[in-house]
């Protein structure tokens, strides 16, 4: 598994230093450690409240962690790169559940701004680094087989002029990149993946709450 190099992880903090807002307390070795660190189900750290303002430590049982086992089931005996990414897509969310339910999350709305007023919100690094921490988590006990978990990514732009970051795999056979972008829904979604090259163009899911709004206000 890649980690970053001293050049890239500079970028990365600052990339980072620019979504942070002036009011948030994220400490830059605290992103750094988390980032690096190497998680293990009995005890790793999450980034919440906004440039990992908040950081909480959890832990997942074995009853827990099996309701992601399951989740791949169908791919051990096949060499399906599509359907092992559908498989990670749908493990973040069932972690991001797991993971919500013990750190006040799960309340957690898709997109940043005008979601202030809710509680456990996350912005694009938290979700960033947590869904590196998952796959991680899921790379070290052989279920992402086909992919390697690569160092998070940010772009220049998504909305208003903001930079915007996400979590990324490539393929092992092909070298082809996705971004996997838990961003974009609610807290427990499917994290999107899409190839590299078109969320690092603008790509912007039509049904995101973000665009799409919402019937109701939770």
């Amino acid at each position: 598994m890649s980690y970053p190099t001293p050049r890239l992880f500079c970028k990365l903090l600052l990339g980072l230093s620019l979504l942070i807002p002036l009011s948030s307390q994220a400490s830059i070795a605290d992103i750094t450690r988390i980032y690096k660190q190497t998680p293990k189900l009995e005890a790793f750290e999450i980034c919440t409240g906004g440039g990992c303002a908040e950081i909480k430590q959890v832990a997942v049982t074995v009853d827990e962690w099996q309701v992601i086992n399951t989740i791949f089931e169908d791919a051990i005996p096949t060499k399906d790169a599509v359907l092992e990414r559908r498989h990670i897509a749908e493990a973040i969310g069932a972690l991001e559940k797991i993971v919500g339910a013990k750190t006040g999350t799960s309340t957690d709305r898709a997109g940043t701004f005008d979601n202030s007023r809710y509680p456990g919100q996350l912005d694009c690094n938290d979700e960033a680094i947590n869904s590196t921490t998952y796959m991680r988590l899921m790379y070290q006990h052989g279920l992402i087989k086909l992919h390697v978990v690569e160092d998070m990514r940010t772009r220049s732009y998504f909305l208003f002029g903001w930079p915007h970051s996400t979590a990324v795999i490539h393929e092992l056979a092909t070298g082809e990149r996705y971004a996997v972008d838990s961003w974009f829904y609610d807290n427990g979604y499917p994290a999107t993946i899409v190839p590299f090259a078109s969320w690092k163009s603008g790509y912007f899911p039509a049904d995101s709450p973000i665009l799409k709004g919402r019937s109701e206000v939770k």
